[in-house]
């Protein structure tokens, strides 16, 4: 137990007691943890306020907890969660925060999520390198993670900002450093040079850098960098186009296809049929953000039409709900969202 109760009688009680109260103090044993858990100025604290609209007073190594009873006991189990991770040696930033905050309020949804312990301790889905080690800040990125060990091939999509490639890419670094797999394939299609990219500067490395970009720095934060440009010069982490995939059998290999709402019919088919013994695919993309000519089918529209129930392929979707960046992102998201709905029904009506 991390912490003691203390209903606003201080009659001392045990944490499941507090679930009739709508103010309790919440005590943790370590006051070095409590003030890492609180943050600087009480900043946690005042997220946690704003979040779940109740009032969080810190005093030494306490805290008082008022306001509506299911949000105070959200804010509970989230402080909970994020003192483990103070006493695992992790930081807490306001982004731990904002996920343990979703992960709290998930509990109390009526389905309850087969990874949460209802109205108990959280249980979250975590990727662990040397250097970094992720929780999962939603319940859909729990689900991914939990895919992402479960299953060979993963397909994970919905809108930007939700995590979708950077866990994979922290799933194929930990893959790799644990020796499960023996090298690291990074792919996307380069929609906007056509996949022609020979009249670009450079080396091949050169060449499809803008495009892997976002991959490279998922990779640098789970791997230190001179380990990367070492693997990468070794041939054990590879940067490809998707067009050089053809012909290619990638045995004990993590492959990574990034924006693969880009892919045609005929490229999705070819790079999924690539997958050899001991081979791991993670897919991700966002079928609402399709860049090919007008009249191309998207490969991840289709492939997600036709592999709908294929034992050993799992997907996992995003909503606008998950994007973990700033939550102006997501009210972004909700807003496209609704225009291109709109958009769809007014097309739809002039059939």
């Amino acid at each position: 137990m991390n912490g003691h109760e203390l209903v606003s009688s201080s009659a001392r009680h045990p944490k499941t007691a507090a679930t009739d109260a709508n103010h309790f103090v919440l005590t943790f044993e370590n006051n070095r943890y409590a003030s890492e858990l609180f943050g600087q100025f009480d900043q946690n604290l005042k997220l946690l306020e704003q979040r779940l609209h109740i009032d969080a007073t810190a005093r030494g190594n306490s805290v008082s907890i008022s306001g509506d009873v299911v949000a105070t006991n959200q804010a509970r189990r989230a402080l909970d969660s994020l003192y483990e991770r103070a006493q695992k040696g992790q930081s807490i930033e306001p982004s731990d925060v904002e996920g343990a905050i979703r992960m709290a309020q998930a509990a109390d949804d009526q389905l309850t999520l087969p990874t949460l312990e209802r109205k108990a301790k959280l249980s979250m889905a975590q990727i662990s390198t040397r250097k970094k080690t992720i929780q999962a800040r939603t319940p859909t990125q729990d689900a991914y993670m939990r895919a992402l060990e479960r299953a060979e091939m993963v397909f994970g999509v919905g809108p930007a900002g939700t995590g979708k490639t950077y866990l994979a890419c922290a799933h194929a670094a930990a893959l790799l450093e644990r020796g499960a797999v023996d090298k690291i394939i990074l792919t996307r299609p380069a929609v906007e040079a056509g996949e022609r990219l020979g009249f670009l500067p450079g080396d091949m490395k050169e060449k499809v850098d803008p495009y892997l970009r976002p991959l490279y720095d998922a990779l640098y934060d789970m791997i230190p960098g001179d380990k990367v440009e070492r693997a990468i010069t070794a041939g054990v982490i590879e940067i490809a186009p998707l067009a050089f995939m053809r012909g290619r059998t990638l045995q004990n290999a993590a492959i990574i296809l990034d924006e693969a709402q880009n892919t045609t019919s005929m490229q999705m088919k070819m790079f999924l049929t690539r997958l050899g013994e001991n081979g791991r695919m993670i897919i991700t993309g966002d079928p609402s953000q399709v860049d090919l000519p007008r009249g191309v089918k998207s490969g991840l529209v289709e492939a997600l039409q036709i592999l709908k129930g294929v034992e050993g392929i799992s997907v996992v979707r995003f909503k606008d709900t998950d994007v973990v960046r700033h939550p102006l992102v997501g009210r972004i998201v909700r807003a496209y969202d609704a225009q291109y709905a709109v958009h769809d029904e007014s097309e739809e009506a002039d059939r």
